[in-house]
C-alpha cells in the first residue's frame, strides 16, 4: 500500500510538471470556457442553464482522450513497461496512478468552472448538487476509462494523435452541448449515442440523474474495465 502512494505521489508531481497536461486539463479548457461561456450566453440567453454542463463535457473530453492517452504511451509503449517487471512492481500500477492523477486534475478544473460560470455569465448552478456531483465523478470515470483503452492499444504518437482527434471531436459535436441535438440527422443522431459525451451531458442536467442516462455510461465504464484488463495482461506477457 505504502508503494501505491508513494507512486501515486510521484505521478502527481510528475503531472505537475507536464506541459502537455497543463495545456490539456487546464489552458485550453478553461480558454474555450471563458471565449464560448461568453458567446453562448450571448446568442443563446437560454444557454446559461446548461453552460456549466456543456463546458464540463468538453473539458473532460479533451482531458481524457487528448492528455491521458500520451502518458500511457510514454510508459507501456517504450522500455519503460521493463522497469516495472524488473522492480517486481504490477505492471497496472502505471494505468492506476495516472488514472487517478488525472481525475484529480479534471475534476479541480471542472469545480473552477462551476465556481467561475455563474459569477462570469450568470449560469445557473445545478439545483440538486449532489446528484450533480456523483454525474460528474461518474462521468470523468467513464471518459478516462476509455482515453485508457487509446493509450493502451495505439503505440504510435502520430496515429494516436489522429484517433484521439476522431473520438474527442465527435464527442463534442454529437452530444447536444453545441447546439440542440434534434438539428442533427437522424444518422447523427444515432451515432451520438456511442459517446459518453452524450449521456454524461445529460446525467449532469437538473433531473437528469436516472436509469435512462446512467445505464448506458455504467456498460461503457465496464466493456472499458475489462478491455484495459485484457490488454494490461497482453503487456505482461510480452
Amino acid at each position: 500500500m505504502n508503494r501505491f502512494f508513494y507512486s501515486l505521489a510521484l505521478q502527481w508531481r510528475l503531472d505537475m510538471r507536464s506541459k502537455a497536461l497543463l495545456v490539456t486539463c487546464y489552458i485550453v479548457p478553461l480558454i474555450f470556457f471563458l471565449l464560448m461561456g461568453s458567446i453562448f450566453t450571448s446568442v443563446m440567453p437560454e444557454m446559461e442553464n446548461t453552460l456549466i454542463q456543456s463546458m464540463i463535457v468538453m473539458s473532460v473530453s479533451m482531458g481524457a482522450f487528448l492528455g491521458l492517452p500520451p502518458s500511457l504511451i510514454e510508459a507501456y509503449g517504450s522500455d519503460a513497461k521493463k522497469i516495472y517487471k524488473t522492480n517486481g512492481v504490477p505492471i497496472y500500477l502505471g494505468l492506476v496512478t495516472m488514472f487517478l492523477s488525472k481525475f484529480v486534475h479534471l475534476m479541480i478544473t471542472c469545480i473552477v468552472i462551476v465556481m467561475l460560470a455563474p459569477i462570469l455569465f450568470e449560469a445557473i448552478l445545478p439545483t440538486q448538487l449532489p446528484f450533480f456531483l456523483l454525474a460528474l465523478t461518474i462521468y470523468i470515470l467513464v471518459s478516462l476509462s476509455i482515453g485508457s483503452i487509446l493509450g493502451l492499444i495505439v503505440k504510435n504518437q502520430a496515429k494516436l494523435t489522429m484517433i484521439a482527434q476522431l473520438v474527442f471531436l465527435p464527442s463534442i459535436m454529437l452530444s447536444g452541448i453545441m447546439f440542440p441535438i434534434n438539428l442533427l440527422p437522424d444518422f447523427l443522431k444515432v451515432m451520438g449515442h456511442v459517446f459518453p459525451a452524450y449521456w454524461g451531458y445529460r446525467l449532469m442536467l437538473d433531473n437528469g440523474f436516472c436509469l435512462e442516462n446512467l445505464c448506458p455510461l455504467i456498460l461503457a465504464f465496464c466493456i472499458a474495465v475489462i478491455t484495459c484488463i485484457i490488454l494490461l495482461n497482453r503487456q505482461k506477457s510480452k
